[in-house]
Parts: structure tokens; sequence; C-alpha cells
């Protein structure tokens, strides 16, 4: 289903958030274990995740949680709550909880197939070490398959602010209107949407109508489920 029809430039190049776009990674897991002794773990449920915490840099993440689920003094709480999630999150790296979506590893591998420059985005520091961890059947790094990387960067503003977006375009040697960004999370459709680029919804989550409503110009629940011909053309289309 389309957005608000917004018309766009001929797309020609893809830029990818990574956690519930191109893999099923432990961040949700470990924002929810890290609660304990602030607030009852089973109230941090995926849709106030993907409400309030996805796509967004760790610090700004936490304390929307911790707003969301009513801790006092949520703010003296936040560097407490975001370290205890990024030592949970580097155990469970290292165990291997990290998964590739099927459905992403074809569509990553159709739009090069296009020809098309291609960037992942994401404000989570851990994301090269999981995108890393994800092996090709040709041997490479599902990494490789990027002409530019912008994760875990420190920049001065997160989503939904486009400027992830809008550098990516910038190393990518794409202007932002000729540019499609693949988000989960609604602050990441924001973001794409004040870029001035082309926005791809991927409701794996039963959240489609978030994502809509966040401007999303198409949205799916599988990246099989894009049509590529139109997208060959250089047009996002139902």
């Amino acid at each position: 289903m389309m957005g608000d029809g917004v018309t766009h430039a001929k797309l020609s190049a893809a830029i990818f958030d990574v956690d519930g776009v191109l893999l099923a990674s432990p961040h949700e897991r470990a924002w929810r274990e890290a609660l304990s002794g602030l607030a009852d773990p089973a109230r941090f449920t995926t849709a106030l995740y993907q409400a309030n915490v996805a796509g967004k840099p760790r610090g700004s993440g936490a304390l929307a949680a911790l707003v969301a689920l009513g801790v006092p003094d949520a703010s003296g709480q936040v560097q407490a709550y975001a370290a205890r999630k990024q030592a949970r999150l580097e155990a469970l790296i290292a165990d291997g909880h990290i998964n590739a979506f099927p459905d992403a590893l074809r569509f990553v591998a159709a739009v090069s197939a296009l020809g098309w420059p291609m960037a992942v985005a994401s404000s989570s520091k851990n994301a090269n070490a999981m995108l890393r961890q994800i092996s090709l059947p040709d041997g490479r790094a599902l990494l490789d398959l990027f002409q530019a990387n912008i994760c875990g960067r420190d920049l001065p503003r997160g989503k939904p602010d486009p400027e992830i977006f809008l550098l990516a375009a910038k190393e990518l040697n794409m202007k932002p209107e000729h540019c499609v960004v693949t988000e989960d999370a609604p602050a990441g459709i924001q973001a794409a949407r004040a870029g001035g680029m082309a926005a791809l919804g991927i409701a794996r989550l039963h959240d489609a109508a978030g994502l809509r409503a966040a401007g999303a110009d198409l949205v799916v629940t599988s990246l099989d489920d894009v049509p590529l011909d139109p997208l060959a053309n250089g047009r996002l289309q139902a």
C-alpha cells in the first residue's frame, strides 16, 4: 500500500537500516533484560520498543523507554540503563544471537544486481560487528556488499533527524531525492522523508499502520513483496 502519493525523482540508490531490516538482532531483548531492577521487563513490549526506542541513538532510546515505562528519575537512570543494555547486547552478540532475514538478503542481492550503489546506515554502534557475522554463500560478509557504511558514527542528531541518511547519500555520491531508504521504525521513516528520500517500510511486527502514519511511500511485510520491475525503472510502487 502506498503512502501519501509523493512523487519522487527517479530512484537509483538504496540505503538500509540494519536492526529489524537486514538482521534479526538481540537489541530489543537486551533493552528488555537490562530493565531488571528498574521496571518489570515484561512491560517492555515489542510495541513499546518500536514506538519509542527502535532506530534511535542509545541514550535517547534509553530515556524514551524509561519515560514510557514511568520509571522515577528517568533522566538520572539513563546512563546506567544504557550501559547495562550495551553489556547485555555484547554478550548476546558474542553468543551468536544474530540472524539475517532471508527476504532481506534476496532484496539486497536484487538491488545490487540493478547496479545501484548501496549504503547501510544505523545509529547502533554494534551494527558493524553484527553485519560482519553474517557470511554469504560466496564467503563475503554481508557488510562487504555496501559501498558506504554509516553505522555507529557519532552524529550530533539521531533519527528522526535525517542527518544519518543525508550523510549516506553524500558518501554514495547521490542526491537524496534519488535514494530509497528501507526502515522498520517510524523514526527512521520520518528521517528518510525529512531528508527528501523515498521511504520503504518493512512491517515485520504487524506495525504497518505506524509506518504508514510516519509517511512511508510503500509498506510491505516481506521485502520479497517489493515489485522489482518498477524499481528497475526507478520507481517504488505497489
